[in-house]
């Protein structure tokens, strides 16, 4: 089924993209750019230059999935703390407000329980 959930994890590349990129070339970003593997089911984020387009890609059982949203007015805001490098992992909040246009910069969030993982 396609669906985006909180119980995914999710990764922003953190350059540019072009975004005539299709699914090889993404997953091939993945690997080389981000070190991850594009079949962990993950899900990974690209924003082209003027920040007014957003792909998503994600392994389901059987292919690849790819999200895309175009903007008619506006730009996506990236988070503010966006660190060198080639990815950051963001949360599901961060996405649905990037998409739906809420400032990411006047957001306080309130302390909350979660789950780490250990090695």
């Amino acid at each position: 089924m396609f669906a985006l959930s909180e119980s995914l994890r999710y990764y922003l590349y953190n350059q540019p993209t072009d975004m005539r990129k299709s699914f090889d070339s993404l997953c091939q970003l993945v690997e080389s750019g981000m070190g991850r593997n594009p079949m962990s089911g993950e899900v990974y984020v690209f924003i082209n230059r003027p920040r007014n387009r957003m792909k998503l890609l994600r392994w389901e059982f059987g292919g690849f999935i790819l999200y895309y949203k175009r903007l008619e007015s506006g730009t996506f805001e990236l988070p503010g703390s966006v660190p060198d490098g080639c990815s950051t992992a963001i949360h599901w909040p961060e996405l649905v407000m990037m998409i739906q246009g809420i400032s990411l910069r006047h957001i306080r969030t309130r302390k909350r329980y979660l789950l780490t993982e250990t090695c």
